[in-house]
């Protein structure tokens, strides 16, 4: 029988492939989110994404997407007025400065040239000019660079100023690769269903530090949905103060026990794997790298001079079945983005290579031969049987 994935590949950085044990959670009936049935799930999804999250602290879990998420880090621990510095190195970074501004900060931007990691010697220079800075905002991955951000060295740097809140967005990073929350100090993390827990897009979770709790009562932006104060008084009642995303926390529940079996160690062997396997063969193809400071969750990929990635990106999907992403902004057209978390298995690698290989060859009949595509292919498969 075909598999799902044999007839489609979502290698996307998000939504992703989903897990076939997923699935079959997703397909159960409908349950009631206050029943004696659920809040045994609702116990074990609440204790097992600490782990994820590599934390002793509560983990709150959303009814929203994870821009949500990113919203409630700010809302619960800045006040109108705050001194904010914005990390923004590409389009979710300038998405996190627009909220704090929103929401009445005094926001600072440290701008990085998109495809760059930022320096921590640059925000440890500017806390030491503003040492009252309440808040410094930073993708763990930028996901429209497929940027990685040395996320534990500005924690090290931030930690040292008492009443400044590191708060990172890991969207597009936790349970890709190491985040450990409390080991790096991190004073507030989100994740999104729709990544590295290969769920449907829906919830995001986000976590604070002790450090940011001490913040809940004094700040005062506007909040009554995403008031965590609120959650955690509902979760130590074995319950959640709105109504439950019954489907995705019962799915997510199966996420968890399949982690908890691998080992957080094997998920990020498996993600770093794929990531390694694209980076690769891709310039292989004739690509190039964008990002400086690569994710293992999503790689970037410029495309030849000659070609526009937007059209490599629709002839992926309207002819073979494969769905990636182009770029945004100042880089649409120029690259193309390849996600590596979710259900990939090894022949959606290969007939990927293969595929992009072929898109090449139509656009540029000049630029690939087929046996060079083979050997790409062939290449391919003897790197990944000899790095299982």
């Amino acid at each position: 029988m075909t598999s799902f994935n044999d007839e489609y590949s979502l290698l996307a950085p998000g939504p992703v492939n989903l897990h076939p044990e997923v699935r079959k959670a997703l397909a159960l009936p409908m349950i009631h989110h206050r029943t004696p049935e659920f809040d045994v799930i609702l116990k074990r999804v609440l204790t097992g994404i600490r782990q994820v999250f590599q934390t002793k602290e509560d983990v709150y879990l959303l009814s929203c997407t994870g821009s949500g998420g990113m919203e409630a880090l700010l809302v619960n621990v800045i006040s109108p007025g705050d001194k904010v510095l914005a990390i923004v190195s590409g389009k979710f970074g300038e998405r996190w400065a627009e909220m704090a501004k929103t929401f009445g900060a005094d926001v600072s931007i440290i701008n990085v040239p998109w495809g760059e990691a930022v320096n921590p010697k640059d925000v440890e220079a500017h806390l030491q000019r503003l040492p009252d800075t309440r808040a410094v905002l930073c993708q763990a991955c930028e996901t429209s660079t497929a940027v990685a951000h040395p996320i534990q060295k500005l924690s090290e740097v931030v930690s040292r100023f008492p009443e400044t809140l590191f708060l990172v967005d890991a969207i597009t990073a936790l349970g890709a690769y190491p985040l450990p929350m409390d080991e790096w100090k991190i004073d507030g993390l989100v994740a999104g269903s729709q990544k590295a827990f290969m769920l449907p897009t829906g919830m995001a979770f986000i976590s604070f530090s002790k450090k940011a709790q001490a913040f809940f009562d004094s700040a005062n932006c506007p909040r009554f949905y995403f008031d965590v104060r609120k959650e955690k008084k509902a979760n130590a009642s074995g319950e959640t103060f709105f109504s439950s995303n019954v489907t995705i926390l019962r799915a997510l529940d199966v996420v968890l026990n399949l982690i908890n079996k691998q080992g957080l160690e094997r998920l990020f062997h498996d993600i770093h794997r794929r990531a390694e396997f694209t980076r690769i063969f891709a310039q292989k193809l004739g690509f190039t790298l964008y990002a400086k400071s690569p994710s293992d969750s999503v790689t970037a990929l410029v495309v030849p001079t000659t070609m526009d990635g937007q059209k490599i990106r629709l002839e992926l999907e309207e002819s073979h079945n494969i769905t990636i992403m182009g770029g945004q902004d100042q880089a649409k057209g120029k690259i193309i983005r390849i996600g590596h978390m979710g259900y990939i298995q090894d022949q959606e690698l290969l007939k990927l290579m293969d595929n992009l290989g072929q898109v090449l060859r139509k656009f540029d009949p000049g630029s690939l031969t087929l046996e060079q595509i083979s050997m790409v292919v062939n290449d391919g498969k003897k790197w990944l049987e000899s790095n299982p």
